[in-house]
Order: structure tokens, then C-alpha cells, then sequence
């Protein structure tokens, strides 16, 4: 019994919880408990910012926001995957804004009253985000108070809710950028230039030295005779901590199958396109017949010499040369097969510029109308970018006004009022048949990637036998990032990144299959988690670097010793074995000045005109040297002075945010998209 009441007395506590969790189990269905663990868990979150976990469903709301806000203002969905990114990035940047620019502000002392955000939004000291907003233009281009509160009374009754998402994405972007001026004025109005400073930059900006050297390269050679010590490694590697900070990282190895189209593939797709090939010279209506059987479609595009280049160069080539009507043979590429029909020919201009104005229910050109669009500015269209509407508009004539309908505007006053040099250019149609791999490639290099798979057994001994067995090349990829997409030729391998960060070290992955273009096993060498290098790992790297310190000290000495009493520079090269180099222009504050070592651009600062001086030296090169003259020049003045500052000022503004996110932001948006 004394027994029990000891365990009762020390364990009761640890006792009771595991009771209660038994509880818990039989009353809380398994799935919500499972819910809830994931919820709680860190590998969950997108990122931390500030001390506030940013969890995956909080991310994605902010990021639907923002693909809506993007459709509103593009007209469409961010489809590639660089618009993604950038909509991604542009979520993220406002929580970091949020949680810990605007934070910051106020821990500083500043705010954006209500008062500043009316005058900035629809009063008189309005922000250039709204004042630019095409939205609030009125007919002649330019800002329109009138528009811009037609707009935020529309906001109350609009339905869709998209007039108020962008409104407050408006108000928000304000008043952000409120916070970053002040922020900013913070530096640029308290790093100021007295009188003595300014004129300090401009004489050393000035000043040029026209100088003879003797340079003594130190060399990479070893010493035998130079020791360093892993005492001497470990005190460089504290005193220099910080350049040692890494993010998480993943050491790996693996083989990649990629999965080519093989010669009966290849003659698959030129079987598919000799059999239609008749009936895409004599079709009628090319537009239905690509439909159906090109991979690729009709476009009424006109091309100009060489820009079917994007397509193949042997399509550019035949179009370039064959007359309306002509149609080529089949074409044969690395990728797919073609046959071009060339449809028509005419001269028109690579680009024109044109006026646009709106004129929604007018029927006809007022003199009103006419003075509005000769006060508007011309925009530059191209076949690639114009409104549609607009496409007629390359055959128009100059200066001659016109009606057009566009699906967005509605009706618009276009004229346009130059045009480029007119060049041929062609309207063709392409049938195209890609190479592409067949089922039975496909299942031929799964085989083989199943293969190594299963030879590997899972463990990392297992995978180099089997790779060496099946004649495999093993490529690696030291400190892979999780935010690696790519792995050799192979684009958009995030989930071998995955499932790297997502295993063990000595793992072996199954098959991972990319984009259906490549299959991937790979066995994951080595972890490194965030934080600082150990000091074994840079090791080498920072004995290199005492080394050459030490034996650049050296050669410096050896030099000083047999400089001893000469006065002239040619003795002094005889008795290093090297030559006279002179170098005029020589300064140290210029940006444009002669380029030479820093160091020896720091020592000519400070030297007497005259004196033979050294030696100097860096990591790799020993220098004794001479300033023959100096000239005091005008070229920099005190407006490249502000210039100057002003350069300093931006530069100081656009690191604000990374200096506050050092520490205090872990972005693993990577593990997600």
C-alpha cells in the first residue's frame, strides 16, 4: 500500500491525463480529433509572422481574395504559373504588412488618422493609387472626381460584392503605402548632409591619384610549412557566426527516367498527320477541320518574316519564301510533325498608335467628340496587345476617327494617328501532329523506375547497390531548399521536394511522378535543419581561408624584408621579381573611378604623394606602390551629391521590410504551392 500511494502521490497528475484522454476517446469522434491535431500542428502553417502562426486556411482566404482582385482588375484568372506566383506573393505581402510592418509603425510612434485616410481616399490631398486609377479617368483621360464617387456610391448596391472588394483593397493599399512614407521619412529626413559633409563628398568624388605599383600575387599553392589548427577554425567560425546561418535544407541522390517518345511513337505521329494531310490542302473550312485534328488551333494572325520561329524554324522558313496558296510538305521536328497552307499576303505595320476615347450611346462624331480623342494619349497596339474591338484598325486609315465596339467598354472613338513601316506578313494555317509518348512507352520506364524502387528496398545502401547494379546514373543535389521546383532538366518537381522534406535521412522514395514527363526515385542523403551550419561542414571552406590568409601574411613579409632601403620603384620590382604597373584615375570615393583592388584603392587614399609605401596586401595579392600626383577635378557636383543621397534614401526604404523580417518572418508557403 506505501508503495501505491507513492505512485499515487508523485504520478497523479500524469495519471489522471491519460485517464481523461481514454475518456475523451470513446466521447470525440476519431476524425474530429484528427481534425483538430492537424489544425494544432506547425507543419500546417504557411508561415509565422511576427509570433503569429499563419495558418493554411487563413493564407488561402487572403489568397482568394486576391485571385478575385486579380480577375477585377485583369479581366481573367491568373492561368500560368508566374501569374500564380506573383498573386501568391502579392497575399503574403500583406500579412507581413499587416502583422508586422504597420505593427512596427505604431510601436514607433506612427499612425494614418482617419482624418489622412479620408483626404487620401476622396479628399484633397488625394493618393496617387486612386488619382491613376484608370476606374476613376474621366472622358479626357484624367482623373474624374465625379467618377471616382459614382463609383464609391455604386459600391452600397452592387450584389456581385467585387466594386467593394476592390474598393477595400484600395482603401487598404492607401494607407499602407501612408505607413511606408512616414516609415521611410524616418531615415531620409534624419540622414541629413551638413555643409562640411557635402563638401567632404564632393572633394573626395574629386580627387584622383595617378599611381606606379608592383603587384605580388600570393598564390594558391599549400605551404606545408603553414599549420592551422581546428582551435583557430573554431574561433573563425564564432566570430564570423552569422555569415554561417542556412535555411532548412535536404541533401539527395536519385535517378530520373525520362520519358521519351520512342521510334514508334515518332511514327505514330507522322502516320496520324500523312493521313489527313489531303484533306488539309483541299478543306474549305480550315478553322473547323484544325479544330478537330491539329494540335495546333486556327489563329488570324498576320506573321512577319521569321516569326514563325516560335513555332519551328523549318515552318518559319517555308512561310518566309512560298507564295499564297502554297502548301509544304510534311515537316519533321524533335517535337511534332507539320504541314503549313500559306491563305494570304499583304503589307501592314508592325505596330500603330491610336487614340481611344468612350462614347457609349453616341451615334455621331461631334465636333465635342473629336476635340476629347485629339486631347487624348495615344497607346501603341500591336497584334499582341490591343483592345479587342481594335483588329481592323492595322488596315485604317490615318487620322480618320470611327466607331468600334469592345466586349468590356462598350462602344469607344478610336483614330488612329501613325503607323510603323508597312512589311509582308502572311495569314497561315498550321496542322500540327506533337510527338508524343505512347502507352507503352510510358509503362516502359515505369518498369525500369519500379525497378530501382524495388531493388532499393527503401534504405539508402539498398539504392546505391541497385543503382550500380542496373547501370544507373545517380545524380545528387546538395542543400535542395523547399522551395526547389526543378531538379536538373526537369521543371515543376515539387513533390520530390515534398517528399524530401517530409522523410527521413537514409529513406528511399517510391516512385514519384512528374507532370507525367518523368519518374523520379530518390533516396534522401542527408537533413539540415534551419539555424547555423555546424562547424564540420564549413570546416574545409574556413581552413582554406586562414590558409591563404596566413600565407598571403607571409608573402607580405617576405616582401617587406626585401624592400628594405629602396627608393626607387624599378628596384623595388628587380628585387620582387615583378613589373612597374601605373594605373591614372585612381579614387576612392567614385563610383566611375579606375577599377583596382580595394585594397589597393583604400591604401592610395591615404598616401603621401611620392613615397613608395607597403606593403599592402589582400587574400591574394601583395602590393607596394606610389602616388605620383594628384588633381583636384569639378565633375561631381553638388547635384550628383543629392543624387547620391537620394539613391541612399530609396535604397534605405526598400530594405525596411527584409530588415524587419529578419528573424521574425518563416515563409513556408513552399510546402503548400
Amino acid at each position: 500500500m506505501a508503495v501505491l500511494e507513492k505512485i499515487r502521490v508523485k504520478f497523479g497528475v500524469a495519471i489522471t491525463v491519460i485517464i481523461a484522454i481514454a475518456l475523451l476517446s470513446f466521447i470525440i469522434d476519431p476524425s474530429t480529433l484528427s481534425s483538430v491535431t492537424y489544425s494544432m500542428s506547425s507543419r500546417n502553417d504557411v508561415g509565422k509572422i511576427n509570433g503569429k502562426r499563419i495558418g493554411y486556411l487563413e493564407f488561402q482566404e487572403t489568397l482568394d481574395s486576391y485571385n478575385k482582385l486579380n480577375e477585377i482588375i485583369t479581366g481573367s484568372s491568373a492561368s500560368s504559373d508566374d501569374q500564380q506566383r506573383s498573386v501568391r506573393d502579392a497575399a503574403w505581402q500583406s500579412l507581413v504588412d499587416d502583422y508586422l510592418f504597420i505593427k512596427n509603425c505604431k510601436k514607433a510612434g506612427l499612425f494614418v488618422s482617419k482624418e489622412e485616410k479620408v483626404d487620401l481616399t476622396t479628399g484633397s490631398n488625394l493618393s496617387p493609387i486612386i488619382a491613376r486609377d484608370p476606374n476613376f479617368a474621366g472622358e479626357d483621360g484624367t482623373f474624374s472626381v465625379e467618377r471616382l464617387v459614382e463609383f464609391v456610391q455604386a459600391v452600397q448596391t452592387d450584389e456581385s460584392g467585387r466594386m467593394k472588394l476592390y474598393w477595400d483593397y484600395l482603401q487598404k493599399a492607401v494607407m499602407t503605402e501612408a505607413y511606408y512614407e512616414k516609415y521611410a521619412a524616418l531615415f531620409t529626413k534624419s540622414n541629413q548632409n551638413n555643409v562640411l559633409m557635402a563638401a567632404r563628398q564632393i572633394k573626395e568624388n574629386n580627387t584622383t591619384a595617378n599611381i606606379e605599383y608592383v603587384s605580388v600575387p600570393v598564390g594558391y599553392m599549400r605551404d606545408s610549412t603553414l599549420n592551422v589548427t581546428d582551435a583557430e577554425v573554431e574561433q573563425y567560425y564564432n566570430a564570423h557566426k552569422k555569415n554561417y546561418k542556412a535555411k532548412a535544407s535536404r541533401d539527395i541522390e536519385y535517378v530520373v527516367f525520362e520519358v521519351k517518345a520512342s521510334p514508334k511513337d515518332i511514327a505514330a505521329a507522322q502516320d496520324k498527320l500523312t493521313a489527313c494531310y489531303d484533306e488539309f490542302v483541299a478543306s474549305t473550312n480550315l478553322k473547323a477541320f484544325l479544330l478537330r485534328n491539329s494540335d495546333i488551333k486556327f489563329d488570324t494572325k498576320w506573321y512577319g518574316k521569321n516569326e514563325l520561329n516560335t513555332v519551328d524554324r523549318k515552318v518559319s522558313e517555308f512561310v518566309d519564301n512560298a507564295a499564297v496558296g502554297k502548301v509544304s510538305e510534311v515537316i519533321a521536328s524533335d517535337e511534332a510533325f507539320y504541314a503549313v497552307r500559306v491563305l494570304a499576303a499583304k503589307k501592314m505595320p508592325d505596330n500603330i498608335e491610336v487614340k481611344v476615347i468612350p462614347a457609349n450611346g453616341e451615334e455621331n462624331i461631334t465636333p465635342e467628340l473629336s476635340a476629347k480623342l485629339d486631347a487624348a494619349e495615344a497607346m501603341t497596339m500591336t497584334q499582341d496587345r490591343m483592345l479587342p474591338g481594335c483588329e481592323d484598325l492595322f488596315d485604317a486609315a490615318l487620322n480618320k476617327a470611327q466607331f468600334v465596339t469592345n466586349p468590356q467598354y462598350g462602344q469607344l472613338l478610336v483614330k488612329v494617328v501613325s503607323k510603323s513601316e508597312p512589311v509582308v506578313k502572311k495569314q497561315v494555317a498550321i496542322l500540327c501532329k506533337n510527338i508524343v509518348p505512347g502507352k507503352e512507352t510510358y509503362n516502359n520506364y515505369y518498369s525500369q523506375a519500379n525497378a530501382l524502387a524495388a531493388r532499393a528496398g527503401g534504405s539508402y545502401k539498398g539504392f546505391k547497390a541497385a543503382a550500380d547494379s542496373l547501370h544507373l546514373y545517380v545524380q545528387n543535389y546538395d542543400k535542395m531548399l523547399e522551395s526547389a521546383r526543378s531538379l536538373g532538366a526537369v521543371d515543376g518537381t515539387v513533390e520530390v521536394t515534398r517528399w524530401a522534406f517530409d522523410h527521413k535521412k537514409g529513406e528511399v522514395s517510391n516512385i514519384i511522378t512528374v507532370a507525367n514527363k518523368a519518374f523520379f526515385v530518390v533516396a534522401l542523403k542527408d537533413v539540415h535543419k534551419e539555424g547555423y551550419t555546424p562547424v564540420k561542414e564549413v570546416s574545409a571552406m574556413i581552413k582554406n581561408n586562414l590558409f591563404q590568409e596566413k600565407s598571403a601574411a607571409r608573402k607580405t613579409k617576405e616582401v617587406a624584408e626585401k624592400i628594405v632601403g629602396l627608393t626607387d620603384m624599378k628596384a623595388v620590382a628587380e628585387a620582387l621579381g615583378a613589373e612597374v604597373m601605373t594605373k591614372d584615375g585612381v579614387a576612392f570615393a567614385s563610383a566611375g573611378a579606375v577599377a583596382v583592388d580595394p585594397v589597393l584603392m583604400g591604401a592610395v587614399a591615404s598616401a603621401e604623394p611620392g613615397v613608395i609605401c607597403g606593403p599592402a596586401h589582400s587574400n591574394y595579392s601583395v602590393f607596394v606602390y606610389k602616388v605620383l600626383s594628384r588633381e583636384e577635378g569639378s565633375f561631381y557636383n553638388e547635384d550628383d551629391a543629392k543624387a547620391m543621397d537620394a539613391q541612399k534614401a530609396q535604397y534605405y526604404a526598400q530594405m525596411i521590410v527584409p530588415v524587419m523580417s529578419e528573424d521574425r518572418v518563416v515563409d513556408n508557403r513552399a510546402r503548400f504551392y
